[in-house]
């Protein structure tokens, strides 16, 4: 028998993981012929989140979880479940119940079929604002044009993984992680289903728009260096502007006499030229800070207790 593991980073879901519970507990009585393990992963919760993990647990030992030593975020915890997942397949799935568990049969239905990566792609975006989606659109329109793999637009994490999709994943121990642009540089038979995504079912979002920026950010960075090149165009074509414009004040100043403008022009001058060179130092920046992430080597998270038992980080 085949078994599949449904993926369920959580931080401070107390509200909602009964509910999400008796759906799944739903889904599994309806698909047959599977077995199916369901792994939390806690991450950092300050909440009731894992004393309720740990109730589902001792009810029903199908449900594992991983309980993280801090807050490392969704990212991290994600790969954490992936180390850790021990089904053919893997279904990740937010706690929040915005992604709704329904799905799951007809994943693994195309999973069967011989596709490796099932994603949910949203066909609608219900609870959030007309600013959110509007930024969430232009990201993935600046993320498809400026790099060179194939980024779904409007999916998430949402999707069944086949167990050779998830030791790829592996492989990618990256400390500044973006795994949704890590689903389509692995490449593999990917299959798109739609849906509509529902309001989060109770509690609050975890996602403020400081740090859907910064996701934003870390997605480009992690994927293309077009921002690089950007400011170096950018930088040529002001240094080519400001030489003719140079050739130019020579001229009519030895030609025809004419005084060369005062402070005014000078000042905005030196303050544009101050402010292109600060935003090509902004961005030169975050791609050294990534780097010196990255060389620090440090281990990606720290595992407090797996499945009832303490986990010695020796």
């Amino acid at each position: 028998m085949k078994t599949i593991t449904l993926l369920i980073p959580a931080y401070n879901e107390e509200e909602v993981l009964y509910k999400l519970y008796d759906r799944l507990l739903t889904v599994m009585e309806k698909v047959k012929n599977y077995g199916f393990e369901v792994l939390f992963v806690n991450d950092g919760s300050n909440d009731n989140t894992l004393s309720i993990i740990k109730e589902m647990r001792n009810k029903d030992n199908r449900v594992s979880y991983i309980d993280l030593s801090r807050n490392f975020g969704k990212e991290t915890a994600m790969i954490a479940g992936f180390d850790y997942a021990n089904g053919d397949a893997v279904v990740i799935i937010d706690a929040d119940l915005q992604d709704p568990p329904e799905l799951i049969p007809e994943m693994i239905k195309y999973w069967e079929q011989g596709y490796d990566d099932v994603y949910a792609k949203r066909r609608s975006r219900e609870g959030e604002t007309k600013l959110k989606k509007l930024t969430a659109s232009l990201f993935y329109k600046i993320l498809q044009k400026t790099t060179r793999i194939p980024v779904q637009k409007n999916t998430g994490d949402f999707r069944l993984l086949d167990r050779r999709a998830i030791k790829a994943l592996r492989k990618f121990r990256e400390y500044e992680r973006y795994t949704k642009g890590m689903y389509s540089w692995i490449g593999y038979n990917k299959k798109e289903i739609l849906f509509d995504r529902d309001p989060r079912a109770a509690g609050k979002t975890k996602w403020n728009y400081f740090k859907l920026a910064d996701l934003a950010i870390n997605g480009i960075t992690s994927f293309t260096t077009a921002p690089l090149r950007f400011s170096a165009l950018l930088g040529a074509i002001i240094s080519l502007s400001a030489f003719f414009y140079m050739i130019f004040v020579i001229f009519k100043t030895v030609i025809y006499g004419a005084d060369v403008s005062g402070y005014p022009s000078l000042m905005t001058v030196i303050l544009f030229l101050g402010g292109i060179q600060l935003f090509s130092l902004g961005i030169i920046g975050e791609y050294l800070g990534k780097v010196f992430s990255e060389t620090k080597n440090r281990p990606l998270y720290f595992i407090d207790e797996y499945n009832d038992n303490k986990v010695r980080n020796e």
